[in-house]
C-alpha cells in the first residue's frame, strides 16, 4: 500500500491544548510545520487549534489520552492517513500530585496515576509512534522532564527545589531513566531523543504559582524538537545547557 508522504513537518505534541504545550505547538507552527494538538478535553482541544489556526498555524487536533491504549493507536491512525509519518513527537502531557507530599503518608493512588501518565503514558506514546518516526529523515522525540527529576540536584546541600516530592519527582526521574535507555536502544537510528526542563513556570501544574510565562518555558523543547541531524542524544536540558542526572 502506498502511503502519503506530507512534505511539511509534522510534529504531535501531547497535552498541548493550554500552557506550554500550546506554547510549544504555537512555536514549532511558527516555523511552517504542521502541528498535532493532542488533548483529551475535546472543547479544550478544539479552541487550542482554532487559536493557532487563527494565528496562521497548520494546526489539527488530535484527541488522544496517554493512559489510553486505543487513544493512541487512533492518534498514530490519524496521523498516518494525514502525513504518512512523524518528524517530531513531543512527550508533554504531565500530570502533578500534591506538593509538599511525603512519601510516608502518600495515597498509592497518586502514585498510580501519575506514573501512568508521567512514565507509561511516555512509554505508550513513543512506542506507538515509532514506526511514524522511523519514516522521517529527521525526527526527534523530546520529554517534558524537570529538575526535581535530578538525582544529583536533589541532593546537592543548598539546591531548593520546592520540597519533598514523594510521587512527582520520583516519575520525572523514571522518566530520565527510561530516555537514557531509549537513546541506547535507538542509536543506530537517525533519532535523538532528549528531555527538557522548562523551569518554573506558571501553569495550573502549580497552581499558576511559577516565575516564568508558558511561552518562556517552551523554549527549551522547542530547541530540542528542532536539533540539527548531528545535535545530542539521551540527554537532559533546560535554557542554560545540559542538567546533571
Amino acid at each position: 500500500m502506498l502511503v502519503f508522504m506530507s512534505e511539511k513537518t509534522t510534529a504531535l505534541i501531547t497535552g498541548a491544548n493550554k500552557g506550554i504545550g500550546y506554547e510549544i505547538a504555537a512555536g514549532l507552527g511558527a516555523r511552517g510545520w504542521s502541528v498535532g494538538v493532542g488533548a483529551r478535553d475535546e472543547q479544550r482541544r478544539k479552541d487550542a487549534v482554532a487559536k493557532l489556526r487563527a494565528a496562521g498555524v497548520d494546526a489539527f487536533g488530535v484527541p488522544l489520552d496517554v493512559t489510553d491504549d486505543g487513544s493512541v493507536a487512533a492518534a498514530v491512525q490519524l496521523i498516518e492517513e494525514r502525513a504518512g509519518r512523524l518528524d517530531v513527537l513531543v512527550n508533554n502531557a504531565g500530570v502533578a500530585g500534591g506538593w509538599p507530599e511525603e512519601p510516608t503518608t502518600i495515597d498509592l493512588e497518586t502514585v498510580r496515576r501519575l506514573l501512568e501518565t508521567n512514565v507509561l503514558g511516555v512509554i505508550r506514546v513513543t512506542n506507538a509512534m515509532l514506526p511514524l518516526l522511523l519514516r522521517s529523515a529527521h525526527p526527534r522525540i523530546v520529554n517534558q522532564s524537570s529538575h526535581v527529576g535530578s538525582l544529583t540536584l536533589q541532593t546537592t546541600p543548598g539546591v531548593d527545589l520546592g520540597g519533598i516530592s514523594g510521587a512527582y519527582a520520583p516519575t520525572k526521574t523514571y522518566l530520565n531513566a527510561v530516555t537514557i535507555q531509549y537513546a541506547k536502544e535507538l542509536s543506530g537510528t537517525k533519532i535523538l531523543i532528549n528531555n527538557a526542563c522548562p523551569g518554573y513556570v506558571a501553569t495550573d501544574l502549580n497552581g499558576f504559582s511559577g516565575t516564568q510565562t508558558p511561552e518562556q518555558g517552551a523554549a527549551i523543547a522547542i530547541r530540542l524538537a528542532t536539533l540539527p541531524d548531528d545535535g545530542p542524544t539521551g540527554q537532559l536540558f533546560d535554557d542554560s545547557g545540559v542538567v546533571p542526572w
